[in-house]
Formats: structure tokens, sequence, C-alpha cells
């Protein structure tokens, strides 16, 4: 039963929780994949492309040079993306990103403790 749970996202006919209500299932959905491919293991010759993206992307508004010798980099307006993360602080996957994001990528990290408006994070 709780198997059947997981792919029914609470079950058909089941209350959905808040949680579920406020959060798109399909970003839901999205954002589970995405941290479960940047949690892959690294192969012995190759290194997880999904981890090195998502350790080096950077910000649209950074004034410094756009380096692309990493083949994975792309940038993100870091703005929009702290929005968004305050948002949806009440789902534990946006929850477990905002955790990745602060231990593994800098740019990230040095943008979120630069913001003055931290207690909408907290």
């Amino acid at each position: 039963a709780g198997l059947w749970t997981v792919f029914t996202l609470g079950g058909v006919g089941s209350k959905p929780t808040p949680q579920l209500e406020q959060c798109s299932p399909l970003a839901n959905q999205s954002l589970l994949l995405l941290l479960v491919l940047a949690n892959l293991t690294d192969a012995p010759d190759t290194p997880n492309p999904y981890r090195q993206a998502i350790m080096s992307f950077k910000n649209t508004q950074d004034t410094t040079a756009f380096s692309s010798s990493n083949p994975h980099a792309f940038q993100i307006n870091f703005n929009s993306l702290y929005t968004a993360l305050c948002e949806q602080q009440k789902c534990d996957q946006a929850t477990l990103l905002l955790y990745m994001l602060l231990h593994q990528n800098s740019n990230v990290r040095t943008y979120v403790l630069a913001r003055t408006d931290i207690e909408n994070l907290v």
C-alpha cells in the first residue's frame, strides 16, 4: 500500500495533503528527478554531469565573464531562484534542493549570504 501511495501521489480518492496542494505535481516530480540525477554516484572514469552542473552554475546578473571551459556550465537568475525557493520551503524537495545548492555551489552560497532578506528563507 505504501508503494502504491508513492506512485499515485497520495492515493486515488484520498484527501490530498496541504503540502501536495501547494506544489504542482509536475514541478514536484521534476524536482525529484533533478535531485536523483544530481545525487547519482560518479563512474570511475567520468564524473556525474548533473552534479557538475549543479556545482558550477552562475548568476546571470554576475558581472564577471562567463567561462565556457566547463561543458556543463550554465547561468540562471539567482533572484528568481531565491524567490522560488522562499515560496516553496514547505515542500521537502525544495528544501533539499536548497540544502544541496548551499553546500555544493559556492556561487549560490555567496549570493544567499549576501541577501538582506534572509529571514524569508528561514
